[in-house]
Parts: C-alpha cells; sequence; structure tokens
C-alpha cells in the first residue's frame, strides 16, 4: 500500500475539489457569471464551472474512501485487525478540534443575530433554542437528515452536511472490517453501496437535499475509494489505471463537470467518483512526479489545507455577505472581492492548522497511542 508521505497529485486533486467548492459558495451568493471572468469564458461554461462545485464533494469522498482503507491496511496490515478505539480516537483528533472552533464563532454569532450565522427557516428567524438540535446534528453527523426536515436553515452551519455524511460513514466501518473479516466481504458491502447510491438518487431527483446529501446518496462515493484501496495491488499491474485511462479520465471528469449536475442527478455524481477512483489509483502506481509550478503549487498548498479550508471558509464568506448582501455587488467588484475572500480564507486556515489543528492533533494521537494497545500484526485476510 502507498506510504504515509503525501502525495502531491493526491492534494492537487483534493485542491482542485475545494477550489470548486469556493467558487460555487462564492458565486452563489455573488453570481461570478456576470463578472468580468465571462470574457473570459462564455456564460454558459462559467456558468457550469462555477455553479457543479458538489462534484467537488464527490471527489472529496472517494479521496477520503481510498486514504483511510489505504492506512488501515498500512497501520493494521489487514482490516480484520484494526483496532476501534484507536481509529476512533485518531478521527476525532482530526476531526474534532477545528469543527469545535468553528462552531465556536458561528454558534454565537447565530445565537445574537448576526444574519448569515442564525437560524432562518424561509427568511423567518427560528428560536435561537434551535442551534441545540442544530450544532449537536452537526457534532454527532446527522445534519444533513435534520436539513431534510428544515431544508437550508442555517447559511454558514448547512455546508457541514458533507461532514456528516463522510464521518457517519467511518462510525461503522471499522466495526464492520472487524465483524465481517474477510476482505472479499467487505469488497461485497461496498459494491452494495456503490450500486445504492445512482438508484437513491434516481428516486429523489427531483429534491437536492436528498439526491445530493443522503447518506445513500453519498456512500457510494466513499465506497468506490475503498474498492480502489482494497484493490490496490491489483490497480499498479492494471492498465486501467495506466497513463492512457487517467487522460481518458480527466477528458471525461471535465465533460461530466461541465454537463452540470442538472438533469444528470443519478448517474452524474457516479461518473465523478469512478474518474476519480482511476486518477487516485494511477496517482500511486503509475503517475509521474507532480509537477511544480506556482499555480500547480497553489492549488497542492490547497489540498493539504482543504478540512480547514472547507470549515472555515463560510466563515469568511458568510462576513463578506453581511457587508454587502447578497446579490448587491456590483460587477466591477465581484474579481477584486473574490480574491479577498480566497485569500483571507487561505490565511484563515493555514493560521488554524499551524497554530490549532495539527498541534493539537498531533498531541491527541500521541496520547490515543498510549492508551490504547499495541497494534496487531498478523497476515492478510482472503
Amino acid at each position: 500500500m502507498p506510504n504515509s508521505v503525501r502525495n502531491g497529485r493526491i492534494d492537487l486533486l483534493r485542491g482542485v475539489s475545494i477550489l470548486a467548492v469556493l467558487l460555487l459558495h462564492f458565486s452563489l451568493s455573488y453570481d461570478l457569471v456576470d463578472s468580468p471572468l465571462s470574457r473570459i469564458l462564455p456564460p454558459s461554461w462559467l456558468r457550469r464551472a462555477v455553479l457543479n462545485g458538489n462534484y467537488g464533494v464527490t471527489i472529496f469522498f472517494v479521496i477520503s474512501g481510498f486514504l483511510i482503507t489505504s492506512n488501515i491496511l498500512r497501520r493494521y496490515n489487514h482490516l480484520s485487525a484494526v483496532d476501534c478505539r484507536q481509529f476512533y480516537a485518531f478521527r476525532a483528533s482530526r476531526i474534532m478540534p477545528p469543527l469545535l472552533l468553528a462552531l465556536l464563532v458561528i454558534v454565537p454569532l447565530g445565537l445574537v443575530g448576526v444574519p448569515s450565522f442564525r437560524n432562518s427557516d424561509g427568511g423567518h428567524t427560528m428560536a435561537a433554542s434551535f442551534f441545540v438540535p442544530a450544532t449537536l446534528s452537526v457534532l454527532t453527523f446527522w445534519h444533513n437528515v435534520l436539513m431534510q426536515s428544515n431544508g437550508w436553515f442555517n447559511y454558514s452551519l448547512n455546508i457541514y452536511w458533507s461532514l456528516s455524511v463522510e464521518e457517519m460513514f467511518y462510525l461503522g466501518f471499522p466495526l464492520v472490517c472487524v465483524l465481517l473479516r474477510r476482505q472479499a466481504l467487505v469488497l461485497a458491502l461496498c459494491s452494495v453501496f456503490i450500486v445504492a447510491g445512482p438508484v437513491y438518487r434516481g428516486m429523489h431527483a427531483n429534491d437536492e437535499l436528498y439526491f445530493e446529501c443522503g447518506y445513500l446518496a453519498c456512500f457510494d462515493a466513499i465506497a468506490i475509494g475503498c474498492v480502489t484501496a482494497l484493490l490496490y495491488r491489483r490497480i499498479q499491474r492494471s492498465a486501467w489505471f495506466g497513463r492512457p485511462a487517467q487522460v481518458f479520465a480527466v477528458f471525461l471528469l471535465i465533460v461530466t463537470y461541465l454537463m452540470g449536475i442538472d438533469g444528470h442527478e443519478t448517474w452524474g455524481f457516479s461518473v465523478v467518483a469512478l474518474c476519480a477512483a482511476v486518477l487516485i489509483g494511477g496517482a500511486f502506481g503509475h503517475a509521474p512526479p507532480c509537477a511544480d509550478g506556482r499555480l500547480s503549487n497553489t492549488v497542492r498548498w490547497m489540498g493539504r489545507h482543504s478540512y480547514e479550508l472547507y470549515l472555515f471558509h463560510i466563515i469568511v464568506l458568510a462576513g463578506i455577505r453581511n457587508l454587502v448582501p447578497k446579490g448587491t455587488m456590483s460587477y466591477e467588484y465581484k474579481l477584486p472581492s473574490l480574491t479577498l475572500f480566497m485569500g483571507a480564507s487561505a490565511l484563515l486556515a493555514a493560521g488554524v492548522a499551524r497554530h490549532f489543528s495539527n498541534p493539537i492533533n498531533l498531541h491527541l494521537r500521541h496520547l490515543a497511542l498510549r492508551l490504547t494497545r499495541p497494534l496487531r500484526r498478523s497476515s492478510p485476510a482472503a
């Protein structure tokens, strides 16, 4: 399996994904289609480029499934040997500290009624007490379910639906690995999710809170990442993950992205996930070293800081929305404001990562290693 050293191509793919998400959220507030960018790209292309950022979330899910499964195999040799206590401790040490910090900003501002941070339903402010279930849903990974019952009720909190999907999958994944024991059975269960994903999305194609945010709508992408990791050794020897396949995957990914989500709710996410899997598998087995350059280095930096960017960019954007209400920004200010938004989000993410997330994560992982039993080493399951 790939070692724990960061892979530049994975970071590049993750950086492209978080960039797509940031462009989507900024454009939903200030319409980048009606900006100087329309002088570079035709408006129809620009609209598709900036408004399909949820495909970036799908790519994140695939990367996550691949890396989590790879790390389990690297650390424990096979799936059934995973130390569940250690797995959950490691996940919590990475996920929870910066998430709690973000909530410590969003919730107090919402409670005092600051726009873009408060809970609202159809423009009407909801009771402050609703922050209790809203915050608990974020911390216990069912925020997407709460949204399905109440709509898009909080501008800043609602983007954390994807964290609920991802972490709910990982609450069960190590237990399934221990209970099923055999890798073939884990692959079979992942296959069930892969098949169920488009079926579920097709059944709910008229409601984005279901076809984009539902557990079953997204578990297939994570499962595809898991399968890619489990079949990694075969992937290394397979022409399906060679250079021509990666070129085709990039082409198909771009075409699918520009075709958009609307009208392709059932299979669009599946195609994006499968293309991402080809690129991820090839990044370790077939790809040459990732080229250096100012742009690629910047995007890879965004990939390395993607979790902090995900959590905190919405706080920056909510602040901008409170200064310049949604839909009121003048044409000539949109690109400077986009630059300001990107720069401020990057600075905030870098500061949180360097001075908060990374030190706490390291400390908590060392503590978990001392408190959990030594790693078990045994031969891989069939």
